[in-house]
């Protein structure tokens, strides 16, 4: 080590490498239980989740809802018009957005004392990393580490993006002229959400799918659901269709199947997943070892080494933001607990709540039917379907249901499709965690007219043997 790296040495008892929402929320909750930490980020401030992810895909979605309830209103010859979208202008409001945010959690940083070290971070042992910053290197030792670096797209052999006509889902989001016709391959929720919002700019949408279904880790009527909603919007379904090659050929983007057929479009978004950034940072120095697709293999306290934590999509137990957030505070506390001789319990973090958003949207908690019966379990479900719901009539958008799984009397899942069911998720959740029965649905008071009551209904329906039973 030079010498101008050896005045520039740091110790702090705990050190989140990665500025997203698990990186940040661990920072915060550390620096509230009494560590000194510090902050690593090479990049920008929010991860994935603020800058390329959740937030700028939620903003296009919700600024353009209007198109879809025109859309939806129209069908039934209520009103009639036309709405222009202005995609530049929606990109410099997200450009402002996203700065505010940037800033906000900069703040929030600093009034509560954790340090912020922007540079490339690499672990030269189990307890140092040396930060290459823009004023040079910085040694910092801590106590624990925790690794919070996130996900990148990643894509098979042949399909990756070229930064022509064919982009990832982090290109996409910065495109300033909407495409007449868009190819995505992958029917996951990324594909699922930019299809939504580029449908209502007016593309002409393709989805290619390896698999036989849209959304294919949902309950099959959910994914039933959805395709038969893309198929009233005119959208074309290759399902259980593999790509052979995706490339740009003369200006536009053209898609080769294994069966020889070919498609075209102006853009193609290759959206077939995430793979964690865990390489290239020395975690082997730590004596971390990468398991399959470079995932770390950590235990039941989310520790990948004695003084090394690695949490949210960096360790691929549930790659979405909030899960990140929940296991970063846990992190946090963990390391409180050990730096003062106490004992801290394994990661518990209950049933998780996923979301699709745009039209139709998705929401799942806990275990579905097919996979309790799989394990040679009896479960029973319940069902409420949308068209009685006078909130998604009133939307013109009744198409869907809510769904309630049941095992021995008790809620143990939930899953729905529809309009604006994503609002049921904190409800739905609360209820699987705490095993609701009959009896406490109908204890409590719910509000008329709201979408809650489909819930509502779900829950007081008689329960029945699950298709395939």
């Amino acid at each position: 080590m030079t010498a101008t790296a050896a005045e520039r040495r740091l110790r702090f008892d705990l050190v989140v490498l990665g500025g997203g929402p698990g990186g940040v929320d661990c920072a915060l909750e550390a620096a509230a239980l009494g560590l000194s930490t510090a902050l690593v980020e090479r990049s920008e401030l929010g991860g994935t989740c603020l800058n390329r992810g959740c937030i700028p895909t939620k903003l296009f979605l919700g600024a353009t809802d209007c198109v879809h309830e025109m859309h939806a209103q129209a069908r039934l010859r209520l009103l009639e018009g036309e709405i222009r979208v202005d995609l530049a202008a929606l990109q410099k409001r997200k450009g402002q957005m996203l700065a505010g945010s940037r800033k906000a959690i900069e703040k929030q940083l600093a009034d509560a004392g954790v340090a912020l070290l922007r540079g490339q971070g690499t672990l030269r042992s189990a307890s140092e990393l040396d930060v290459a910053t823009d004023q040079g290197p910085v040694a910092v030792e801590f106590g624990r580490l925790v690794v919070a670096t996130g996900s990148r797209p990643t894509a098979f052999p042949g399909l990756e993006p070229d930064g022509d006509r064919v982009l990832d889902s982090d290109a996409i989001l910065d495109v300033t002229t909407a495409p007449a016709s868009l190819i995505i391959v992958g029917g996951g929720v990324i594909g699922l959400e930019l299809g939504r919002f580029f449908a209502r700019l007016g593309a002409a949408i393709t989805v290619v799918e390896a698999l036989d279904r849209l959304a294919p880790w949902e309950d099959p009527e959910v994914s039933a659901a959805i395709a038969a909603l893309c198929k009233r919007e005119k959208w074309a379904l290759h399902l259980g269709s593999r790509v052979k090659s995706l490339r740009t050929v003369d200006g536009a983007a053209l898609l080769e199947l294994e069966s020889g057929q070919t498609l075209g479009a102006e853009l193609a978004l290759v959206a077939t997943g995430r793979g964690p950034n865990t390489t290239g940072i020395g975690l082997e120095t730590a004596g971390v070892r990468l398991g399959r697709g470079n995932f770390p293999e950590v235990g039941d306290c989310l520790l990948a080494a004695p003084t090394v934590a690695v949490i949210g999509d960096a360790n691929g137990k549930a790659m979405l933001a909030h899960a990140a957030s929940h296991q970063g505070r846990y992190a946090a506390r963990h390391a409180a607990a050990q730096a003062a001789g106490r004992e801290h319990g394994p990661y518990a973090p209950g049933p998780m709540p996923w979301c699709i958003y745009g039209a139709p949207q998705t929401v799942r908690v806990g275990r579905m039917a097919a996979e309790l019966l799989a394990q040679g379990l009896e479960p029973r479900v319940s069902t409420a379907q949308l068209a009685a719901n006078p909130i998604a009539q009133s939307h013109a958008s009744a198409q869907g249901f809510v769904k309630v799984v049941w095992l021995d009397g008790r809620v143990v899942g939930v899953t729905a499709v529809g309009h604006g069911v994503a609002n049921l998720v904190t409800a739905a959740t609360v209820m699987v965690r705490d095993g609701w029965t009959r009896e406490d649905a109908e204890a409590l008071i719910w509000a008329h007219p709201t979408l809650d009551e489909a819930l509502y209904h779900a829950l007081t329906a008689a329960p029945a043997a699950p298709a395939g039973a």
